[in-house]
């Protein structure tokens, strides 16, 4: 870390993982985050409500010299494209950054805390995988709650 204790705030403007928070929510929650984890908090960003936009995001990269990291209201405001996530774990490593998820309570810093966050996505990945298909029950595996296939 770069010990200036600068973390940008990162909040969404649509759904993520199923779930909305308004605005001032995301803003309260990554405060309170920073607050009981001695961060200091600078004015969140608001990523744009198009789906699959990150603009914001990659501003918050091209800020990364002058920051310690970023708070991010969740870690699954994250691309949901691996390779992308990947890119931008290096980037934050390669400036001595974190990465913090305030509603999960978690942080990367480096690349065992980021296979923990890959490993999170790709468990609520499946888990919405099995749902869908549960609900929609038409495999017949799925229904002797056979789910190799997946």
């Amino acid at each position: 870390m770069k010990n200036n204790n600068r973390y940008r705030g990162y909040i969404g403007s649509r759904e993520y993982n199923n779930y909305f928070a308004p605005h001032h929510v995301q803003n309260l929650v990554i405060r309170d985050y920073c607050k009981r984890n001695n961060l200091n908090y600078f004015l969140s960003v608001t990523e744009y409500a198009m789906t699959g936009s990150y603009v914001m995001l990659e501003e918050i990269l091209r800020e990364l010299p002058n920051l310690d990291g970023i708070v991010m209201h969740s870690i699954f405001m994250l691309p949901e494209e691996r390779s992308y996530r990947q890119k931008i774990y290096k980037t934050f490593f390669d400036q001595k950054a974190s990465i913090h998820g305030a509603l999960e309570n978690i942080s990367i810093n480096d690349l065992e805390s980021s296979q923990k966050i890959e490993d999170i996505i790709e468990i609520n990945r499946l888990m919405k995988k099995k749902d869908s298909v549960q609900k929609l029950n038409l495999d017949p595996k799925v229904r002797k709650g056979n789910w190799e296939w997946l």
